[in-house]
Order: C-alpha cells, then structure tokens, then sequence
C-alpha cells in the first residue's frame, strides 16, 4: 500500500523523516491551506492512502478538519497535548504513534545504544 502523510510545516517534516523511510512521502499545509494548496495536496496525494499529522492546538484541529473534509478516508495520528507540536514530540513517542498506526514498514527504528562496558566506567 502506497502511502502519503501530511503534516503542517517543513519543521514537522523533518521530525518525521527522521523516522520514516525516504520513500514515504511527507507532505506540508504550510499553515492553514488555501484552496490552491488543498488541491495541490490533494493532487500530490493522488491515490495514496493518506494519514493526517497535525498539531494538538486550534490551529492544528482547525486545519485536521479542513484536510478531513478533503480526505474522507484518511487516517489520523495524534500526538499528545503536553507537546507543542509534531516538530517537539519525541521521537519513541512518533515512533509509537506511527505503530498505532499500522505503519511498522515503513519505521527507521533508531540503532539500539550500545552497552556499558567494564571500559566505559574507567
């Protein structure tokens, strides 16, 4: 399956890239979209299933409701209301919700930190 996010700036952007493949595509409202950027998203998308990441604040509700209207079928991933935005979640915190999400193929799971060693303590 083909899929597409979309998310409100380029800073949100390059949140989620640092945690998904290269081959997703991420696409930005840049605010709150006008009718030429919501057909261009809507173009962009094309036939993608699309997933809808906005920010938990007015703003972010405000344009999640625009881009419902735009695509009915869309799924929507949250992040919580303690963080001022997609660009400041955690990154084990997207990661979380992209699972919920279903979207395990498509996760950059961070190498694991190596272990202590007796060195490490010297």
């Amino acid at each position: 399956m083909e899929i597409a996010i979309i998310v409100e700036g380029k800073n949100d952007k390059s949140r989620l890239r640092r945690v998904l493949h290269e081959a997703v595509p991420i696409y930005c409202t840049f605010g709150t979209p006008g009718p030429e950027q919501l057909e261009r998203l809507r173009k962009q998308a094309g036939n993608k299933q699309v997933y809808l990441f906005t920010d938990n604040d007015s703003s972010g509700k405000r344009i999640r409701g625009m881009l419902r209207d735009l695509f009915p079928d869309a799924e929507h991933i949250y992040t919580r209301r303690g963080y001022p935005g997609v660009e400041h979640t955690p990154e084990d915190y997207l990661i979380e919700q992209l699972e919920k999400a279903g979207l395990e193929e498509h996760i950059m799971y961070p190498e694991p930190a190596p272990g202590w060693t007796k060195e490490d303590q010297i």
